[in-house]
């Protein structure tokens, strides 16, 4: 995403060329080369070498999640600190019920509307999409991983 657009709904999603790309269409070769070399060359090593090709995708996984779920704490922290800032000390008891999906759609609310949108999660239940969809003024989240 390029830094000159504006941030929203539509834009949000982020990718790591060097980890999305190149990185995974390595992988998908290795694991082709090892389904084609055991192939022609049926035996204990091939074999072992398709194992250990599959076997590469689990710390791929790994690599993304991990971070991503650090991220999540972080913002559930943060969103909900703001919304104890923001929101009348009455309703601070409310924050709390606040899903982490909920927390996390939260966070690109602009502060004029964050503390309407979480009011209107917990009433209408609302998911992580629903909350962005109803966001108007985007608050952008730059450093996300």
């Amino acid at each position: 995403m390029s830094d000159s657009a504006p941030q929203s709904l539509k834009n949000h999603g982020r990718y790591d060329p060097p980890y999305h790309f190149v990185f995974l269409t390595v992988l998908v070769v290795n694991l082709v080369f090892a389904v084609v070399h055991l192939i022609h060359h049926f035996g204990y090593s091939s074999e072992w070498l398709l194992v250990i090709s599959i076997a590469v995708f689990i710390p791929y996984a790994k690599l993304r999640t991990y971070p991503l779920k650090v991220q999540d704490r972080i913002i559930r922290l943060e969103e909900r600190l703001r919304l104890q800032a923001l929101a009348p000390a009455e309703w601070h008891t409310q924050i709390y019920r606040l899903t982490e999906d909920q927390l996390i759609g939260l966070r690109f609310a602009a502060d004029d509307e964050v503390v309407e949108l979480a009011k209107q999660a917990l009433e209408q239940n609302l998911n992580r999409k629903q909350i962005k969809e109803r966001i108007k003024n985007w608050r952008p989240d730059n450093w996300r991983v």
